[in-house]
């Protein structure tokens, strides 16, 4: 029988939980305990009401996310703030999040797996973060066209859909880049020029970043925050499967972006 702080244990080693720095409202690692020793995981990207429900659905008493409790900030419990935590605490269901620290991982991560659904090799890194490097990038010879139906048909698994910079006929993906969630931003496109990256995958970005992209001469799929990141929960959580006998379930909550 394992408990929510022998996982969180475990995961807290083999993400670097406390090397790995992040956002102030991340706090990544065990977000709330349970009683009940882990029966069941529920895996999703959002911490929310919805997947709760899905969890609780599921039979699940340990909710494994990528955005945790706290993403938003500091609020006060009440409303549906309240309503998340009496349920999570009615049904004795214990939250794991993990954010940049699944982003980067080499096995796990988001980045890497993504790079991977895309048929393509990893063999650096990107998106430098303080100390870290969040996302992947390496070399190819494939027609854009077709890394962005790839793009397009994994987007749409996930109740997404991608958009994409203007390319021009026959354009080739010879150098590429991934930053997973909201992977474009100047400091992106910077590291981009810098390194000659032709085609930068994302899940999200602001609408300059288009724009400046163009004037680098570089191509952005912007192939959704929420698409992106579901393959690290994902494949935690049957790392986890495989290491403790826990069963799981991925609960799908696509926002749309």
């Amino acid at each position: 029988m394992t408990t929510a702080a022998q996982l969180a244990e475990y995961l807290d080693d083999l993400l670097r939980v406390r090397e790995i720095p992040d956002y102030s409202h991340a706090l990544n690692g065990l977000q709330l305990t349970n009683q009940r020793s882990i029966t069941r995981i529920a895996a999703a990207v959002d911490f929310s009401s919805q997947t709760i429900l899905g969890a609780t659905k599921a039979g699940a008493n340990l909710l494994l996310v990528h955005h945790g409790m706290f993403w938003g900030g500091l609020q006060p419990l009440r409303g549906p703030a309240y309503d998340r935590l009496r349920t999570l605490m009615e049904h004795d269901i214990a939250v794991y999040a993990a954010h940049l620290p699944l982003d980067c991982h080499p096995t796990y991560g988001n980045n890497v797996l993504l790079a991977n659904t895309l048929g393509l090799t990893p063999s650096g890194d990107f998106a430098k973060y303080k100390t870290i490097a969040i996302g992947v990038r390496g070399k190819s010879d494939l027609d854009t066209g077709i890394v962005i139906e790839r793009a397009r048909t994994f987007a749409r698994s996930h109740g997404g859909e991608i958009r994409h910079t203007p390319i021009a006929p026959s354009q080739k993906t010879r150098l590429w880049a991934i930053c997973t969630g909201s992977g474009a931003s100047s400091d992106t496109l910077q590291e981009a020029s810098e390194l000659g990256i032709d085609t930068l995958i994302v899940g999200e970005g602001p609408h300059h970043t288009a724009i400046e992209a163009a004037e680098r001469g570089i191509m952005i799929i912007y192939a959704g925050h929420y698409a992106t990141e579901t393959l690290g929960v994902c494949a935690l959580s049957a790392h986890l499967e495989t290491q403790f006998g826990i069963p799981w379930t991925f609960i799908g909550a696509p926002t749309g972006l």
